[in-house]
């Protein structure tokens, strides 16, 4: 057998194209060409190592394709850095990142003082990083884009600086809670028994935001290999969580009543995942609802099976028509159940929570204690203060959030009539369909016209869902009106290359 010392470095895999233009964010907001502007987020990309040396970057014209620019643009940014030895070019051999040994000697010599960035070429371990547009249009410099491809409400109601404004911090308290505070896991599991669920506060942690909570559970279920039964399509926070978990996704499709169960029950006897993850009420992305027999069924059937069923609450309580307390699937077996307040309140307030058994709370609790030793105990205390009363902070929510949701459908009738989408009956967003084209590059050409939106296929594990956009309905009708008329502009200007075939997409999930 040949030495471990002696065997070859291993050449980084290339990303795949859809997750390239993912990461690179709102690149072509700026001012200048657009070669220079995309030659500039891809030198970061570099220098970060998240383009690792010798990693190999799309084709001119496949990458142009997805980028929605002439080939010109792409091979203007490719030849920029591969002036500035970033990059190595070969006929037949396509584009590579230049090995970290000559980038530093070239950088060197051009006197720039750049490094090769974040290790790269060290062979230290390499930490998965999102390439989810919904995460990293967060990370950008405020600019004139409109974000419709994050959904969350973009201003905190009165009654949260009220509960602020009159809280008594604890005396004699360290103001570490691992599991939250006492007060607020009473008042979460005061819920889920209103609702027919019976719950004592053991039963609950609090966490910091629903994404922690999905983070926490992934964390301590998951193991490299393990399979996870997701929707195709599904929340993308998700997924990420699950890629970074190194878990094999076994999507079931979303129909118009929410996730097939008859198929779901068929991958969970066939695989026996790790994890399973719906959305039950009003769905992320499709906003579909899952009937209560079906619901039944699916729960039974994933507890006879011995598949821990997670349920993410988080959009349940934004019901269009104010139907009252809802019946969780925790009311028909065994879930673990995933909520927030940051899709009813606000998002900057980040409480979420777990609701489970409690031995597997306990097992959470101690694990959140290793990464934060608890959450902010102020907005617990003020979290407690809004479920005293959430009745008119909820109301006023779906008020607003029918509001918008009615609003952007007759926008998109007037100005996109050949789009498609199905009313929503609750949740935050609209699941539009294009008449031709692919979102990918569609959401490219919208950045450039200052609308960001979230292609159908980054939620996709099947790799469908080509065609498709989420838009979120929780701006204030002007900005909707705006954001419409932007995409509408776009929309004039584009010209779809050829399609991407479905096992192309279905990459960005791997």
């Amino acid at each position: 057998m040949e030495p471990i010392h002696s065997l070859p470095a291993p050449v980084p895999l290339p990303p795949p194209v859809d997750v390239l233009v993912a990461r690179l964010g709102r690149w072509s907001a700026g001012r200048g060409p657009l070669y220079l502007l995309l030659a500039a987020r891809l030198r970061r990309l570099i220098d970060e190592g998240a383009l690792p040396p010798g990693a190999l970057l799309p084709p001119d014209r496949r990458f142009a394709t997805a980028l929605a620019v002439g080939r010109t643009t792409v091979v203007a940014a490719y030849d920029t850095l591969r002036q500035e030895g970033r990059l190595v070019r070969r006929q037949g051999s396509g584009t590579r990142v230049a090995p970290a040994a000559l980038m530093a000697k070239r950088l060197r010599s051009a006197g720039t003082g750049a490094g090769t960035g974040s290790g790269a070429g060290t062979g230290a371990p390499r930490v998965r990083e999102t390439s989810n547009p919904l995460f990293l249009h967060l990370l950008e410099a405020p600019d004139d884009v409109i974000l419709l491809s994050c959904a969350a409400p973009d201003r905190a109601p009165d009654a949260l600086a009220e509960a602020y404004r009159s809280l008594e911090l604890p005396v004699g308290d360290l103001g570490y809670h691992p599991a939250g505070l006492g007060a607020l896991r009473e008042a979460v599991a005061a819920r889920y028994a209103a609702r027919g669920v019976p719950t004592g506060p053991e039963q609950v942690l609090v966490t910091t935001g629903a994404q922690q909570g999905l983070a926490l559970l992934a964390r301590l279920l998951l193991a490299p290999g393990d399979g996870v039964l997701v929707e195709a399509p599904t929340y993308p926070g998700a997924l990420d969580l699950f890629r970074e978990a190194a878990a094999v996704p076994l999507p079931v499709a979303v129909g118009p009543d929410g996730v097939d169960v008859a198929e779901a029950v068929r991958v969970m006897e066939r695989h026996r995942p790790a994890l399973a993850y719906v959305v039950a009420r009003f769905q992320n992305p499709t906003g579909t609802v899952l009937p209560p027999l079906a619901g039944r069924r699916l729960v039974e059937a994933a507890n006879a099976l011995g598949v821990p069923l997670v349920d993410d609450e988080a959009l349940a309580d934004l019901a269009f028509d104010g139907d009252g307390p809802w019946t969780p699937l925790s009311a028909y077996g065994e879930v673990v159940a995933v909520g927030s307040l940051s899709k009813v309140v606000w998002g900057g307030l980040r409480i979420g929570w777990v609701r489970g058994p409690a031995p597997l709370i306990a097992r959470l609790a101690r694990l959140k204690a290793l990464h934060d030793l608890g959450s902010d105990v102020p907005a617990q205390l003020a979290a407690v203060r809004l479920l005293d009363g959430f009745g008119p902070v909820l109301a006023a929510r779906t008020r607003a959030v029918r509001a918008g949701h009615d609003h952007l459908r007759a926008e998109l009738a007037r100005l996109l009539p050949s789009w498609s989408c199905a009313p929503a009956a609750g949740g935050q967003t609209l699941w539009v369909r294009l008449p031709h084209g692919d979102g990918v590059s569609f959401a490219q050409l919208a950045l450039r016209h200052g609308v960001a939106v979230l292609p159908g296929a980054t939620a996709d594990a099947l790799g469908g869902s080509v065609r498709h956009l989420r838009l979120h309905f929780l701006a204030a009708p002007e900005v909707l009106t705006e954001a419409v008329r932007r995409l509408a502009a776009a929309w004039a200007e584009y010209t779809p290359g050829p399609e991407p075939g479905r096992a192309a997409l279905h990459a960005i999930t791997l």
